[in-house]
């Protein structure tokens, strides 16, 4: 199964109305709080966000990871919006490739097809798309 991020090719994903929608809330998010938060603290102002916007989505999801059919472990995902939409936040310098490849991972465990990785610790907001 071929995995590609921003930097590998443009993703159809790019005009993807929900995406787009997303990222202006993660902005709003990001100049009313700045940096220096927690994760936590971010995650739970963009659920507000996603809310006044309308959309559906959870938080905190659960997901299990299989290895030859047989559940080895569990993880949880920071929030899924829409149902097609995987959002993983960090509050870190920089976004890293454990990052990116956290989100890869569970966008595979998941099933989903895209998934915004959104850093809010550096001066402005880093968002990298993913796609399965």
């Amino acid at each position: 199964m071929l995995m590609n991020t921003d930097q590998d090719k443009v993703l159809q994903s790019d005009h993807d109305p929900l995406t787009e929608v997303v990222i202006g809330l993660v902005f709003k998010v990001a100049n009313s709080l700045g940096s220096g938060f927690l994760e936590k603290v971010y995650e739970n102002a963009l659920a507000i966000e996603l809310q006044g916007a309308g959309l559906a989505f959870e938080q905190q999801v659960p997901i299990t990871v299989s290895y030859q059919n047989q559940v080895v472990g569990s993880c949880i995902s920071d929030l899924a919006v829409e149902g097609r939409l995987l959002i993983e936040l960090k509050a870190s310098r920089a976004l890293e490739d454990a990052h990116t490849a956290q989100g890869l991972h569970y966008l595979k465990a998941m099933g989903l097809p895209t998934c915004l990785l959104i850093n809010f610790g550096s001066l402005k907001p880093q968002i990298k798309r993913l796609s399965r």
